[in-house]
């Protein structure tokens, strides 16, 4: 079987990875083009286009960059053609995947949708155009079934893959005074700082967060790096070389934290599922508030008060049969 997987963040590169090296034991000589990032390279996947050149995040920085997003898609596209998979799969990611996703399907492809785009919470009308466009969707939340039943689409539940990550990571954890020597840290309890993987997401948050830290001395604050960024970048953005921060070991810091401040998105629902207390926070430009504010349906930015953490993940479905 051919694949091509189409994952344009950090957490879509993971639940990517995770994905090719499921689909893999089922098929050994299962093929994967992609467009992700280093893990799903990891697993197997032959990387086109990273996802650190796709993210464009706010209503405005979109407009800024539509030449390159017009010129990405039509890109994609040729390349799905020249490859002609069996099946190609998005992985949330919904501006982008869904226009692909519409061209895939009047093309003829078969077109699964791995990990739901939260149109619960805004632009509930792409219920409609994944109903029409999406062979197949799995949801990793239990309210999503009800919620696109409303639509007359059956949907597979598969629970949430970082209950399985993480639940392995604990399993293999390293006390907190290795953790703390490997990465320089002193005795003081530690915070982390989940400033997102975006560009824009750590240009708008880190100075926030850093200004934060600032006014506890009692505490130790560290930065989990995005695996697309380098530690230039965060230095240019905080405008200091006297950074506590650490690369590839974000589970570690969560692990060892008494308390976060975490970015709205994915990272909340895993620090919660450390038992680690949040403050969540997000920054953008007054435009794209303005615009978001009028089209938002959910009342909190954060997963956790929207989903139970507590659920069970099941089996992951044979997604692989076309």
């Amino acid at each position: 079987m051919k694949y091509f997987v189409i994952a344009g963040e950090a957490s879509g590169d993971l639940h990517g990875s995770n994905l090719i090296k499921a689909l893999k034991k089922e098929d050994p000589n299962a093929e994967f083009l992609a467009w992700g990032g280093d893990l799903m390279e990891d697993a197997g996947a032959t990387i086109l286009k990273h996802y650190k050149d796709l993210a464009f995040m706010g209503f405005l920085v979109v407009l800024q960059n539509l030449k390159t997003i017009l010129g990405n898609e039509k890109l994609c596209k040729s390349q799905i053609v020249d490859y002609n998979p069996d099946a190609v799969i998005f992985i949330d990611y919904p501006g982008f995947n869904l226009r692909i996703a519409k061209w895939a399907k009047l093309k003829g492809f078969k077109t699964l949708y791995y990990i739901s785009p939260k149109v619960w919470a805004w632009k509930q009308s792409r219920a409609k155009k994944i109903k029409k466009y999406i062979d197949q969707l799995y949801v990793i939340f239990p309210f999503e079934v009800p919620f696109y039943k409303e639509y007359d689409y059956e949907v597979s539940f598969i629970g949430h893959p970082l209950m399985d990550a993480i639940s392995q990571f604990q399993n293999e954890s390293k006390s907190v005074e290795s953790f703390r020597e490997v990465h320089h840290l002193d005795e003081r309890p530690i915070i982390s700082m989940l400033p997102g993987s975006r560009n824009d997401e750590i240009r708008h948050m880190l100075p926030v967060m850093l200004e934060t830290a600032r006014r506890f001395p009692e505490y130790q604050f560290v930065i989990a790096g995005a695996p697309s960024q380098n530690l230039d970048f965060y230095q240019r953005v905080a405008q200091s070389d006297n950074l506590n921060i650490v690369f590839g070991k974000t589970y570690e810091l969560l692990n060892h934290s008494v308390a976060g401040l975490i970015t709205s998105g994915t990272a909340t629902l895993e620090t919660a599922l450390f038992n680690v207390p949040q403050v969540v926070c997000y920054a953008g430009n007054q435009i794209s508030y303005e615009i978001a504010k009028r089209l938002i349906k959910v009342k909190y930015i954060s997963l956790v008060n929207l989903v139970p953490v507590s659920y069970t993940h099941l089996t992951l479905p044979t997604i692989y049969s076309v």
